[in-house]
């Protein structure tokens, strides 16, 4: 009996040993003039001199917050040491969206994330700075914001993903405060189009940016996201769309993160 309780210490502690390490720090935005909690993720190897990693930034959905993906998936402490990345969850407030608002001005997130806390990481944390080494993606809201922030700003990141992305607004006009980040649909119909990546990604101009999405084949948005599937292929944008069995729930977006994540790992190293 010692055997074995002297065993299951010992694999506890190897767990403990090359798990990452989690930090929760305030990110100031000088656009929405307010401190932002952030979650960062960094592997084992951190403290090992010279060593610099890619940087994943993954968004939570709405009605969440920067501390949803630790929360709700610990494995990715693991993740970062098995995919040697750090991984930074920023916060994106109840129903943000991730652009800056037409009609709200105390919302700018799509500033604040690319600009402000990809500034702070890049300056506080051991990074390899530039697109080819950072990526970004989400669940739900944050899998929309990920793609628009990726095909909007592809100076910055080199690839983004999606996890049940809600990636057609329009579709959920009435619902998720949308329509209070954006305006009513008349007089913002500009914005309603132009704000939703099911539009905007007629504007890809073959910038190289990598893109992966997925849902499941019960999920609530999955029409819309296999809708964007057959518009990339017509207008014939590399990218990988996967469907797996699944809803709209935490359980869906652990499988489907660590597919993710493998997806990115690829990315960074080989650039393809």
């Amino acid at each position: 009996m010692k055997y074995y309780s002297y065993l299951f210490i010992s694999f506890f502690l190897s767990v403990k040993i090359f798990a990452g390490s989690v930090d929760t720090v305030s990110v100031f935005s000088n656009s929405m003039h307010k401190a932002i909690k952030c979650v960062v993720v960094k592997p084992s190897a951190y403290e090992d001199v010279g060593k610099q990693f890619p940087v994943v930034y993954l968004l939570h959905g709405y009605s969440g917050n920067y501390s949803n993906w630790i929360t709700r998936v610990p494995e990715l402490n693991n993740y970062v040491d098995r995919f040697n990345c750090i991984i930074v969850c920023p916060d994106g407030n109840y129903s943000s969206w991730y652009f800056d608002s037409p009609v709200d001005s105390a919302y700018r997130y799509e500033t604040y994330i690319v600009f402000e806390v990809v500034t702070y990481i890049d300056s506080n944390y051991k990074t390899i700075a530039n697109k080819a080494h950072r990526a970004i993606t989400g669940l739900s809201m944050g899998g929309h914001g990920a793609l628009f922030l990726g095909l909007r700003h592809s100076d910055i990141f080199g690839a983004a993903g999606s996890m049940s992305g809600v990636v057609d607004l329009y579709e959920s006009k009435n619902k998720y405060d949308i329509g209070k980040r954006i305006g009513d649909t008349i007089s913002h119909a500009k914005d309603w189009h132009n704000l939703s990546v099911i539009n905007l990604i007629e504007n890809y101009n073959n910038n190289n940016l990598k893109i992966i999405f997925d849902c499941g084949d019960e999920d609530i948005f999955i029409n819309a996201n296999r809708r964007l599937h057959e518009k990339m292929l017509q207008l014939q944008i590399p990218h990988q769309y996967t469907e797996r069995p699944g809803k709209h729930n935490w359980n869906y977006w652990q499988n489907s993160i660590s597919f993710q994540l493998l997806f990115f790992q690829h990315y960074f190293s080989t650039g393809n």
